[in-house]
């Protein structure tokens, strides 16, 4: 197990959690066995799941890069999930040093983790909040004293607003943050995407994660997916499989986009 014992306030060991289920796939030690548990039920129904997390991670980084190197000097990332190798900072900070980045999550484990590993960054914060408030959230005088809404911010909403259960409900939170943006702004979304909501593994990882915090996984279409970029100039390649966002390997890059099945996407969104 990991170093943080059960008995940090506010977490029920009993009880699986998406960011120490992600932990899992990814091969880190921060989870108990209820998340191991939940994660091995779904590793059996999508074996490649822990291929795909390593992918997101892996997307998210490409997407920091190519977001400094525009000039985004400012990083906002929700549902961080716990720190694993490449983390924001590190890789937004390799090139702009004084960039800034605030982590919110609202898993106390995260946050545990995360002030840990930050407390000698103070370009770099963690934060509790909750993505479906997206308003207290961005009126955290902690956020808005670190990060400066007039200028160019980096919003990363990697692998979270799939456990949004309303569909209204998770295109008002995008709309919300999205509101304070000024331009040169960038959003960054990774999504699960089914073309069968019907489709019966994806009925029976739904059921896996009933039983965790958020009690939900939500498979949107493309289309619903795409729509929370409306009016945003999408970064090439677009909306795609997040192992086909500018791939590093040849052999990926020689891969064909396959939308026929169950995926997370992922896409870049440039604020005019």
């Amino acid at each position: 197990m990991s170093a943080v014992e059960p008995d940090v306030p506010g977490v029920d060991p009993t009880v699986p959690s998406v960011a120490r289920m992600y932990d899992y796939y990814l091969g880190g030690k921060d989870n108990f066995p209820a998340d191991r548990e939940a994660a091995e039920k779904i590793i059996a129904i999508v074996p490649e799941v822990r291929e795909t997390a390593r992918d997101n991670r892996a997307f998210l980084g490409k997407a920091v890069r190519v977001m400094a190197e525009q000039g985004v000097r400012q990083f906002l990332d929700l549902g961080a999930g716990l720190p694993t190798q490449e983390n924001v900072h590190q890789v937004a900070q390799r090139i702009v040093p004084d960039a800034r980045v605030v982590y919110v999550d609202n898993d106390p484990i995260v946050l545990t983790h995360a002030r840990a590993l930050l407390a000698d960054n103070p370009h770099t914060l963690a934060l509790w909040g909750d993505i479906t408030d997206p308003a207290a959230l961005l009126s955290d005088p902690e956020l808005t004293g670190h990060l400066d809404f007039s200028r160019p911010v980096g919003l990363l909403t990697s692998a979270v607003l799939h456990f949004v259960p309303g569909d209204q409900q998770a295109s008002d939170i995008v709309k919300t943050l999205r509101a304070p943006l000024a331009p040169g702004s960038h959003l960054l979304i990774s999504h699960f995407y089914a073309p069968d909501t019907d489709d019966p593994k994806v009925r029976a990882g739904q059921q896996v994660y009933r039983a965790t915090k958020p009690g939900a996984l939500i498979a949107r279409s493309l289309r619903q997916i795409g729509a929370y970029f409306d009016g945003l100039s999408l970064l090439e390649p677009g909306l795609v499989p997040v192992k086909s966002w500018r791939p590093d390997a040849e052999l990926d890059r020689q891969v064909e986009v396959d939308l026929a099945a169950p995926a997370l996407v992922g896409a870049v969104g440039r604020v005019p």
